[in-house]
């Protein structure tokens, strides 16, 4: 039980440090593929899938959502504004302790009023719903089985399915629901093995065209005497470690984070805080993501594995380090991982 507890208390953490990067832009072009014309179904799941990465880009929209983890539920508000060639987004956080996002383009500051501090960093990824997808459509057909669905009401809104399915058991299924207007994202579901869902996040009210633009500014307009903090992440060399991913998922980012010895996800640090660099390879398939953290050291720390939701953590000591593989795949594809870490010897 007391390993159950430790990793309970990591997840916020380490569900945090996976959200930031999991499915961050990929500049390497994928391989050539043999041509082939996609049968029709799956074709206009591809064209369905790019109306929904346009739409959460090049609409102005503002509504609640619920987003449910396992046996966990949150609830959030979010407002995107297109202004210009400029993103505008403000992202309100409505369960438990108040803390809001507001973005920029890819400046992102983070109010924490009960600390009285604003975190600021430059933003990694381009997956907070609904604008979840980061992947060419045409290359999530090579690990997903595409189709169209049913027609179904979210949020009061007419939205067409789109049902996408693992080729293999490394991965998760999911089933999209788009508003056929517009093309944005309502709804999101993710499927284990057995076709039951373990995670989803679902608009429950919104409004999409013009938004007046006083929606986001910040609820906190009176900072003085609160603590800007900036996020501290490089780019770093972590070629001396060996990591073989699932089939069809590539290295997009190695950096090395600063970060405190905090108590949660996002608690800001302090001057008697101990700081303490972790490094992170991330790989993806376009879609799912998975992160691996190496920091030094690791004596404190209790070897085991963990899930929640889709979410799935293994921790364990290597030599001198501690490994922890962070992931929204099955455990077995987080096992795999794992298991083939090594540190290359000159």
């Amino acid at each position: 039980m007391r390993q159950t507890g430790h990793w309970l208390r990591l997840l916020p953490f380490l569900s945090a440090l996976f959200v930031l990067s999991a499915r961050a832009a990929d500049s390497t072009p994928p391989p050539p593929a043999t041509a082939q014309v996609p049968p029709a179904s799956s074709a206009a799941a591809q064209a369905q899938l790019k109306k929904i990465q346009s739409a959460a880009q090049r609409l102005s929209y503002s509504g609640t959502f619920v987003y449910q983890q396992g046996s966990q539920m949150r609830s959030s508000r979010i407002t995107h504004i297109l202004a210009g060639k400029n993103e505008l987004e403000k992202l309100e956080v409505l369960d438990g302790k108040p803390r809001e996002y507001l973005r920029n383009n890819d400046d992102v500051a983070c109010y924490i009023p009960d600390a009285k501090t604003v975190l600021v960093e430059k933003r990694v990824t381009r997956d907070v719903f609904p604008a979840i997808l980061g992947a060419d459509p045409e290359d999530l057909a090579g690990h997903y089985n595409l189709s169209m669905g049913g027609e179904e009401r979210v949020a009061g809104r007419d939205c067409q399915a789109i049902v996408l399915e693992p080729k293999d058991k490394l991965r998760y299924g999911y089933r999209f629901w788009a508003d056929k207007g517009s093309g944005l994202l309502l709804r999101a579901q993710t499927l284990d093995g057995k076709g039951e869902v373990v995670e989803q996040i679902s608009f429950t009210q919104i409004e999409i065209g013009p938004i007046d633009r006083a929606r986001i500014r910040p609820s906190y307009p009176d900072t003085h005497g609160w603590r800007i903090e900036k996020a501290a992440m490089s780019p770093v060399d972590l070629s001396a470690w060996s990591v073989a991913p699932p089939p069809g998922f590539r290295k997009i980012q190695e950096v090395r984070r600063l970060i405190s010895d905090s108590a949660g996800a996002g608690a800001p640090s302090s001057r008697n805080q101990a700081e303490r660099e972790v490094s992170q390879i991330v790989f993806s398939d376009g879609l799912a993501a998975i992160s691996v953290f190496i920091e030094s050291g690791g004596q404190n720390h209790n070897e085991g594995a963990i899930q929640q939701g889709a979410l799935n953590i293994i921790g364990r000591r290597q030599g001198d380090y501690w490994l922890t593989v962070v992931g929204e795949v099955p455990a077995a594809a987080i096992r795999q991982v794992s298991n083939s870490i090594e540190l290359k010897t000159r």
